[in-house]
């Protein structure tokens, strides 16, 4: 929830930081790209460690980092050290907090028919951090200034260092799971890095990092085109926040019944969809509410089939370092998004192209999850 809703809230702070530094807005979201970039090359570095030395010390240096590069982009004043700042610190801490290290902290204590719901559990605290920051944190902005909301953002971060202790408490070291390859980490990266579905699995991951990077930090400048107030893009990602919590929740339910690949081509085709209907839509406050609603729905759901996947293709054993990689290959197309993002508006004026991008780019992602070979879930026999 804290270091998600942190995450997900930056793009509230892209305008306020361009009128105080000057900086343009192709540098600020070139600095948010490098984010999206270091944020998943964290996690197969962690995820590692974490597999290694169990998940404790990394949970707590994640949040020093988050902590220090949050609390000290009020002082930057060129492009390299807001680079430094957002795009290092705070996304190396947030990364060493996310999804891969906490799923595979869990995953390897559960059983094989529960880790898929644990997996949308944890995605749905995500989903609740980005419902409450967004509003809050535009409050702050609003009420005291963005330099106020960005220090508030910094100190709510070392909340986790109490939570990590309960998360891992004395068995921060990592236990015997299933799958463990003969050989140790580096051969089991090895054989999934040649496992076509595997690949298939990051080809469509790659999509959905594309698609929320773009949106998370410029759906507030898409917002203001329109015309709309900054309390409408509060709103919008408020809303993505509250309805992924029922996305998170009900794909790990899904992957409990039925084959994971669909759940994801569904989720990836359902996005084409809806950015056409936006498209074709009156550009109201509504529509983006709307909008923000439905594309909650599947907003970072993908995370829990995903990690779902990797857990039948590959055991438990070293989760975090497997799914940091998909989430890596995620975070490659979050670091497009945000850019491009950037160069579109500045060059065009607008965000169109990159709304057809990123509607193709969907379509692409349905399609590639078909081929992922996975075992039709077994249910247990009804019995009177």
């Amino acid at each position: 929830m804290i270091t998600m809703g942190a995450r997900q809230s930056v793009g509230l702070f892209v305008t306020p930081l361009d009128q105080a530094t000057g900086l343009g807005i192709v540098s600020i979201s070139f600095a948010l790209a490098i984010g999206q970039f270091v944020w998943g090359l964290a996690q197969p570095i962690f995820g590692a460690i974490a597999d290694k030395k169990g998940s404790y010390h990394v949970l707590i240096f994640g949040t020093l980092l988050l902590a220090g590069g949050t609390a000290l982009t009020p002082l930057v004043q060129s492009e390299w050290a807001l680079v430094a700042t957002m795009g290092i610190l705070s996304a190396a801490g947030a990364g060493a907090g996310s999804f891969s290290i906490l799923i595979g902290a869990t995953s390897g204590r559960l059983p094989a028919e529960k880790r898929a719901f644990a997996g949308g559990f944890i995605n749905a605290g995500g989903s609740l951090g980005q419902f409450i920051f967004a509003p809050l944190l535009q409050a702050i902005i609003s009420g005291f200034g963005w330099v106020a909301a960005m220090l508030t953002m910094a100190a709510a971060t070392l909340l986790t260092i109490p939570l990590a202790s309960l998360l891992c408490g004395k068995a921060a070291a990592p236990r015997p799971a299933d799958g463990q390859a003969a050989g140790g980490l580096l051969r089991q990266v090895r054989l999934s890095l040649r496992n076509p579905s595997y690949l298939c699995l990051h080809a469509g991951f790659f999509t959905c990092g594309f698609h929320v990077a773009f949106l998370v930090t410029h759906l507030p400048g898409e917002v203001s085109l329109c015309g709309h107030a900054a309390s409408v893009s509060a709103t919008s990602l408020a809303l993505i926040g509250l309805f992924n919590i029922g996305g998170s929740l009900a794909a790990g339910v899904l992957g409990t019944r039925y084959r994971m690949k669909y759940i994801l081509a569904v989720m990836y085709a359902s996005r084409a969809v809806m950015i056409a209907m936006y498209l074709m839509a009156p550009k109201t406050p509504l529509t983006f509410y709307i909008f923000a609603a439905g594309l909650g729905f599947t907003w970072l759901a993908t995370v829990p089939p995903t990690a779902g996947l990797v857990g039948k293709l590959f055991g438990t054993r070293y989760m975090a370092t497997l799914l940091g990689l998909t989430i890596l290959t995620h975070q490659i197309g979050g670091f497009l998004g945000a850019w491009l993002g950037g160069i579109a508006v500045a060059h065009d004026g607008n965000y169109q192209w990159m709304w057809y991008a990123d509607m193709l780019l969907a379509g692409a992602a349905a399609l590639v999850n078909l081929p992922i070979q996975e075992a039709k879930v077994s249910r247990e026999p009804v019995t009177a």
